[in-house]
């Protein structure tokens, strides 16, 4: 079922280009019987110079000319089909892919599926490059040229030609033979590299770790690993070396030409052949095994290009996020009211995050979510972004429904700041105007001003060109505040704030603060607070606690109440200086 789901996949990504594969692998094989054509020829001449008949060979050497030039052109325009519909397979291969990654919701992307995207959008759609620019046409030359080889021996001499097939059949059965006991272990080895790029990642990305805490000793995972690559190809080699050998000895030229020179003598002596026979025997069936060999090639290819079209099918299966139909979808009205209407919602583990939480955010207010680890405050404010959909309950913007709301109409009225910032490898400017490619400079720069963050990028080796990751090198706290720019110029009545000030120094988060604090003006802000002291100015707090709203209130009522929200804040300020 697997298998059968792979090539079905295989065929339908590549179905847009099929047709010009096909064409391209015709000429391919064209291009490859051709290729044998100047040899044939050039045996015809010594015919005719051998048996002195007189005949001109002129016309058959321009003859081998020209058709060595259709061979070259045949097999450049064949290259260049394959290769221009390779080019376009993957681009539209890509873009499908970025438009099933927009859809999906945020949670499919919790499980730590980073590896996994890169190796579907990068490493297997570049696989399927060789099933589709090279696979075909390579198996279609692999099999047009020894047959016309082939043929034509049998023409000229089939007592000879049975013993020229008979050694290729020789190297083939001992390749075919290799090819079914090194199975395992080449699946053993591939499994080892695997591993062992792995543990180079998790080594990289932890040196810190492994130079504090392993010494000179190195990470044991990496050290563990390349042992084990080294092992299985040490058992694979063994496998292949000596039957790699044979195989080569029996079709290797000079074997060929002697078997073929010592049955040849013996035929022309009994004056059942010809001695120029013996020239196209040297010159076509020396070459005859390697003409196969990409047939070998070809099926490791299809191999690899069908388990990465499973992948690829696999992503591009998984279930969107419901999208809103444009003659159903529902304007956001005013006033901008946030409303969660009893939501819950559980992930695919089957574990319940949310039960039953309602409540309501006022245009213009502020509400503050707290609770302990794990209490759902974040699944909560990613639900108003819908990064995901409720499972039952609703959450209304003005009245609609999120789900009823076309997503770029949502996102126009919806911002988010996280704490974990991303700044795209663009310059500072284009993170700024991310929401609004169009905007000014002046916005731009006002925009950075009202962050507190204006100065520090004029800092900067190119200014607003910089770009990040280059020469930006921003703080945590820097590049907040760039998020925080980005955010304004954006201008979403409401904002989703995850705590801005987490990871931030003293100094930093009092320039935070600032730019939150003109962020805020006019806007509804839903914010995660996890430092109680920073929210005891909001107009409402939702204490959460296993999923379920517990408290709500001002600062002052909650302590008052004495309630789960006072004891987060007495935990806290028992631990402050």
């Amino acid at each position: 079922m697997a298998a059968d789901l792979a090539v079905a996949d295989l065929a339908e990504l590549r179905r847009p280009v099929r047709g010009r594969v096909t064409v391209a692998a015709g000429l391919q094989a064209l291009a490859a019987a051709l290729a044998v054509t100047p040899a044939v020829v050039l045996v015809e001449i010594a015919r005719r110079l051998l048996n002195g008949s007189g005949q001109p060979v002129w016309p058959l050497a321009w003859v081998a000319v020209g058709l060595l030039v259709a061979r070259f052109a045949l097999y450049a325009s064949a290259s260049l089909l394959s290769h221009l519909a390779d080019a376009d397979l993957a681009y539209l291969l890509r873009r499908r892919l970025t438009d099933q990654l927009s859809a999906l919701p945020l949670s499919w992307f919790a499980g730590g599926v980073s590896a996994q995207v890169r190796t579907t959008a990068q490493d297997d759609v570049a696989t399927l490059h060789h099933a589709v620019a090279h696979a075909r046409g390579d198996l279609a030359a692999a099999v047009a040229g020894p047959a016309v080889v082939v043929g034509y021996l049998l023409w000229v001499d089939w007592s000879l030609a049975l013993v020229t097939v008979a050694l290729v059949g020789a190297a083939q059965a001992i390749r075919m033979r290799l090819k079914v006991r090194a199975t395992d272990e080449v699946g053993r080895v591939a499994a080892a590299g695997a591993e062992l790029t792995a543990a180079v990642l998790e080594t990289v990305r932890g040196i810190s770790v492994v130079k504090a805490f392993a010494g000179g000793r190195g990470a044991p995972r990496f050290t563990a690993a390349a042992a084990e690559y080294v092992d299985a190809d040490e058992r694979a080699q063994r496998i292949f070396v000596r039957p790699r050998a044979v195989a080569r000895a029996t079709v290797a030229p000079a074997t060929v030409v002697c078997a073929v020179t010592a049955a040849g003598t013996g035929l022309v002596a009994a004056g059942w052949s010809d001695p120029v026979n013996l020239v196209a025997f040297a010159l076509l069936g020396v070459g005859l095994f390697e003409q196969l060999t990409p047939i070998y090639l070809a099926q490791d290819l299809r191999v690899r290009s069908r388990t990465a079209a499973r992948r690829i099918g696999d992503l591009l299966r998984e279930p969107r996020q419901a999208t809103v139909e444009p003659a159903r979808a529902r304007a956001v009205g005013e006033p901008l009211t946030v409303e969660f209407d009893d939501v819950h919602f559980g992930y695919q583990d089957a574990h319940r995050v949310l039960r039953g939480v309602t409540a309501t955010l006022a245009p213009g207010t502020v509400t503050a979510l707290v609770g302990p680890s794990g209490a759902g405050k974040s699944t909560l404010a990613m639900l108003l972004a819908r990064f995901a959909d409720v499972g039952e309950g609703a959450i209304r913007l003005g009245g609609a429904d999120l789900r009823d709301i076309d997503r770029d109409d949502l996102y126009r009225h919806v911002g988010f700041l996280l704490q974990d910032v991303v700044l795209l490898r663009r310059s500072i400017r284009d993170n700024i105007a991310l929401a609004d490619p169009a905007a000014t400079e002046d916005a731009v720069r006002a925009a950075a001003r009202a962050a507190a963050v204006d100065d520090r990028i004029l800092a900067l080796p190119r200014g607003y060109d910089s770009v990040a990751g280059e020469d930006a090198h921003l703080s945590g706290g820097e590049a907040q505040r760039v998020a925080i720019a980005r955010t304004l110029l954006a201008g979403t009545p409401i904002v989703v704030l995850d705590e801005a000030t987490a990871f931030a120094d003293p100094d930093s988060e009092a320039a935070i603060q600032d730019a939150l604090a003109a962020l805020a003006a006019g806007r509804t802000l839903l914010v995660i607070a996890h430092r109680l002291y920073t929210i005891t100015e909001a107009d409402q707090i939702l204490v959460l606690d296993d999923g379920r709203l517990v408290e709500r209130g001002r600062h002052d009522e909650l302590l008052a109440a004495d309630g789960r929200y006072a004891q987060l804040w007495h935990a806290q300020q028992g631990g402050r200086p």
